[in-house]
């Protein structure tokens, strides 16, 4: 913190450790919609994004939590529900018209094989473009959810049929 009359004081996102201004403006200059993934403790939110100057312009955007409107009952912040997810987002930004985005995942560690890179390929999947190396993306193994129940197994493999087909709305039997 500031401790005398000349001392600047970083700007509150910045000491909350919420924003790193040096990657944002990087993002920024890219000129492409900016596709953001958000992991909470139990969710995963995707908002694909326009730059404004008086505030961004959120798009398209797909939250985890609908997926229980499909028959989903696994968790709602693992590989495969962040897949999932990155589907409906990518399905989303189709119609809005976006085909090319850049990734936005935050403040989050880019780790190999993590949920936000899992959230990535389901963006890739359903059409759109991301800049991105091919190393960090989850096996399909772990993105299907062959560490988990059977039951959860074949479920993912319903509903990304079903989204792969092309149809985005749930059905309201689940």
């Amino acid at each position: 913190m500031a401790k005398g009359p000349r001392d600047r004081v970083p700007f509150r996102r910045r000491r909350e450790n919420r924003t790193n201004y040096r990657v944002r403006k990087a993002l920024l200059k890219s000129d492409l919609p900016r596709a953001i993934v958000r992991k909470t403790n139990r969710h995963i939110r995707i908002q694909v994004a326009n730059f404004h100057l008086k505030g961004d312009e959120i798009v398209a955007s797909a939250y985890s939590g609908t997926l229980t409107s499909y028959g989903w009952q696994g968790n709602l912040d693992n590989n495969p529900a962040a897949y999932l997810t990155g589907l409906i987002a990518g399905k989303r930004c189709l119609e809005a018209g976006i085909e090319e985005v850049i990734l936005d995942i935050g403040r989050h560690v880019p780790t190999k094989g993590s949920v936000v890179f899992a959230a990535m390929k389901g963006l890739l999947d359903a059409g759109v473009k991301i800049p991105h190396d091919d190393a960090v993306v989850p096996d399909e193994e772990r993105i299907a959810g062959k560490h988990l129940s059977e039951s959860i197994q074949a479920k993912f493999a319903e509903i990304r049929d079903k989204l792969q087909e092309g149809g985005e709305e749930a059905s309201d039997n689940g």
